[in-house]
């Protein structure tokens, strides 16, 4: 997507889903209020396209790049400090953007977690920005403090759900919130075993499908059930795409609202992708009826 189509998607989404109430209610929480020259337009798509670039520190991005080479299409830019004192501001409109951005459900779905980091590890127990909202947690990459990001797909790619917890939250805890628009089959890795959820999940028409365990009875599944499990690998590719082209994560967060701005950027440039993972070489006739 260029620059000037990204621009109108976005100014559309904005003209459809900002509130007067909010703004007002925003406003009058702040003693002194300066009318920003850069619309919140533009200030998501400045976002948006940082985490569609390969520059890999916003900063370089905005002072070498945006305001060098896109001052034409951009006239009102204002000095970096303050374009960082204004993202925050396109929270909510962000949020309802990337949900507008969400692909349809087929019947086929997967889900897994990646661990988002706040900061290294070393770093721990002097982060001070986090210290009362991150958490402590474990994952394949050793310990982390920070988040973790818990996402749904199909099989195209396509993003469903997506729910940001804590380190230490079990994976299996946000599933119940995250199938309201899901149907048909869900693939999950070991770390979804449970007889509790599989039942709770079928009652809402989801059928929930993992791996099993060493020490657990095998179990009979469907050939067309046992291809689709392998090829859970596809959302573990989205996740390294998140992390390695759309940036969803760095260690240099100074404030928990312009985290979760970068986090919502990074998942809508991912699905501003002109080509996603996809899952290829299946039979279709292998599909029909799942």
């Amino acid at each position: 997507m260029d620059l000037t189509t990204l621009f109108c998607d976005v100014d559309d989404c904005v003209s459809y889903f900002k509130k007067e109430s909010i703004t007002k209610i925003e406003h009058a929480c702040k003693k002194y209020y300066r009318a920003p020259k850069l619309s919140e337009s533009e200030i998501m798509t400045i976002c948006i396209l940082f985490h569609q670039s390969n520059y890999r520190n916003f900063k370089s991005f905005y002072l070498e790049y945006v305001i060098k080479q896109l001052s034409s299409f951009f006239p009102n830019l204002v000095s970096y400090n303050r374009f960082i004192e204004l993202k925050s501001s396109s929270l909510a409109i962000l949020a309802a953007y990337l949900t507008s951005k969400f692909d349809k459900a087929t019947g086929i779905s997967y889900i897994d977690s990646t661990p988002i980091q706040v900061c290294k590890p070393k770093r721990m127990a002097r982060n001070k920005t986090f210290k009362h909202i991150g958490k402590k947690g474990k994952s394949t990459i050793g310990c982390f403090f920070g988040f973790k990001l818990h996402l749904i797909i199909n099989e195209r790619g396509g993003l469903l759900s997506v729910k940001v917890t804590t380190a230490n939250t079990d994976d299996r805890t946000p599933v119940p919130n995250m199938i309201k628009n899901i149907f048909g089959k869900l693939f999950g890795d070991k770390g979804y075993i449970s007889k509790k959820l599989s039942a709770n999940l079928l009652e809402k028409g989801v059928y929930l499908i993992t791996g099993i365990k060493k020490n657990m009875q095998n179990k009979l599944l469907l050939l067309k059930d046992k291809i689709l499990l392998r090829k859970r690998s596809i959302i573990e590719t989205v996740n390294d795409q998140l992390n390695n082209i759309s940036q969803i994560e760095h260690s240099r967060h100074r404030s928990v609202h312009n985290f979760m701005v970068n986090l919502l950027c990074g998942l809508i440039a991912y699905t501003l992708q002109p080509k996603k993972p996809s899952i290829t070489g299946i039979n279709d006739k292998l599909l029909i009826n799942t």
